[in-house]
């Protein structure tokens, strides 16, 4: 497959990138970075943190601590006397298709107590709904079964997934309450995201469950966003406000990372560049 670096790169360039950096088998393509960032600087993913969580959930399964199948109702009772709720699972939380209604973005995450507490918007299984509660009700139940361990949810994401493969994270946010937020908060250079990118690419096959499509979104996984028309159908994106993204190709190896502050940018746009050898 022939990329069209030059032309995605161009697109980005009219939307004000903060920074872009190609990687194809681990040897840069391009990378380049807008006025006030270098490779050094870390930048806020917003909801691309969210693409830690479903490789965290897998992560955790492989160790016995959960099944992504499981209703949340088995480690919270609250859930188990509430009809709807009773039946939810941590995969339609992942999925965004729990019935949770949609907010809990930006400053409005909640902390797990008031997750816990919202209400069923619809009937689980459903209904795509995209917002950071869902993840938040996830993280309430694995800091439970993390709480033996004397380890956070983050604790936990650092020690199995980011450590291993030498991947730092420079700051998360905090919530009043003191606990870190699950759908976003994480601060990352280009190059630390990439490189847990080529981590996601190398062990696409075994993070399978991540990047199958939910039936209420034939776009969405497990808190990763799958390939739209036109790109190659094993591609699979992380996205955040802003025109964050962390685009990750496991068949040819490549792993783009793309940061801003331009809502106009577009992933469709840049990919049907990047994949098109003709396009302007």
């Amino acid at each position: 497959m022939k990329l069209s670096v030059e032309a995605a790169a161009a697109y980005a360039q009219r939307h004000k990138p903060n920074a872009l950096l190609v990687l194809s088998h681990g040897e840069p393509l391009a990378e380049s970075y807008g006025a006030g960032f270098d490779e050094a600087t870390p930048h806020a993913l917003y909801s691309g943190t969210k693409a830690f969580w479903g490789v965290t959930a897998i992560t955790a399964q492989n160790d016995g601590l959960l099944s992504i199948d499981e209703r949340v109702a088995e480690t919270f009772d609250a859930w188990a006397s509430d009809a709807r709720k009773a039946t939810v699972t941590l995969r339609q939380l992942l999925q965004l298709n729990s019935g949770i209604g949609f907010g809990g973005l930006g400053s409005a995450v909640p902390g797990y107590e008031r997750a816990l507490a919202v209400e069923l918007k619809n009937d689980p299984g459903t209904v795509f709904t995209y917002g950071g509660i869902p993840l938040q009700v996830f993280g309430a139940v694995l800091a439970r079964k993390l709480a033996s361990r004397n380890l956070t949810p983050h604790a936990y994401l650092r020690e199995r997934v980011l450590d291993p493969i030498g991947v730092r994270v420079a700051s998360w946010r905090t919530l009043k309450d003191g606990t870190q937020p699950l759908p976003t908060g994480a601060f990352l250079t280009a190059r630390e995201w990439a490189k847990y990118g080529e981590f996601v690419a190398r062990n696409a096959a075994s993070l399978a469950p991540c990047f199958t499509a939910a039936s209420t979104n034939p776009r969405y996984g497990l808190t990763w966003w799958l390939a739209p028309p036109g790109a190659p159908s094993d591609l699979v994106y992380a996205s955040g406000a802003g025109g964050q993204a962390l685009y990750v190709v496991p068949s040819i190896d490549l792993v783009v990372v793309r940061f801003g502050a331009n809502a106009s940018f577009k992933h469709e746009a840049f990919l049907k560049r990047l994949f098109s050898e003709t396009a302007p």
